[in-house]
């Protein structure tokens, strides 16, 4: 895989990553309630998540393009409508949301079933890597190469969410996080609705 490619999809994951949403909320919660290691254990749960779905796009994605390319093309066509959604819903989005997340009780094995959990039961994820993958995987693509693109979704989706549970231990954070989120989510708006332009002129 070129380097170029791969910076546009790692490009794509982080923004995902970083969005404010149910995921980021989970993260906030397990890291307040349950402290550090809690965090960690939810991102990292998360992230295992998120490469399974990776993981099941990308070979589910080469057998449809090599078996069946006039399918793939409307996958692609419908996945860039997807994507075209979750930027204006981004963009239309406002300040906090979903990081008013309270703090509760917890311990570190709920933060890990519920951080696989919350990243299985998002169908919505699956759907995201259908339409975000659909530019990167070809048919001849090697194993090595599909390994990277799991390996990119699910390293960064991780070390995102570690980070956020990291840093909680600094009291400005979760204010700097929140008085930010319009902005991460404007410029979430934008990459994806570029990318669903990009779909559509093929």
């Amino acid at each position: 895989m070129p380097f170029s490619l791969w910076i546009s999809l790692a490009a794509i994951c982080a923004m995902g990553a970083m969005s404010p949403g149910p995921s980021l909320a989970l993260v906030l919660r397990h890291t307040l309630g349950g402290g550090r290691v809690a965090g960690v254990v939810a991102a990292l749960t998360h992230a295992l998540g998120v490469g399974l779905y990776a993981l099941l796009t990308v070979w589910g994605l080469g057998e449809v393009i090599e078996r069946h390319p006039m399918v793939f093309r409307g996958i692609t066509l419908v996945g860039a409508g997807y994507l075209a959604w979750l930027g204006l819903k981004a963009l239309m989005a406002g300040r906090g949301g979903a990081l008013n997340a309270t703090a509760g009780v917890t311990s570190h094995r709920v933060a890990a079933r519920e951080g696989l959990l919350v990243a299985l039961g998002n169908p919505k994820l699956m759907l995201f890597f259908i339409a975000l993958l659909s530019q990167f995987v070809t048919p001849e693509m090697a194993l090595v190469e599909r390994a990277i693109i799991v390996c990119t979704a699910m390293v960064i989706d991780g070390g995102w969410y570690v980070l956020v549970a990291l840093s909680l231990s600094h009291s400005r954070v979760l204010p700097w996080l929140q008085q930010r989120a319009h902005w991460i989510n404007r410029i979430t708006g934008v990459l994806l609705l570029a990318l669903a332009v990009r779909v559509l002129l093929g």
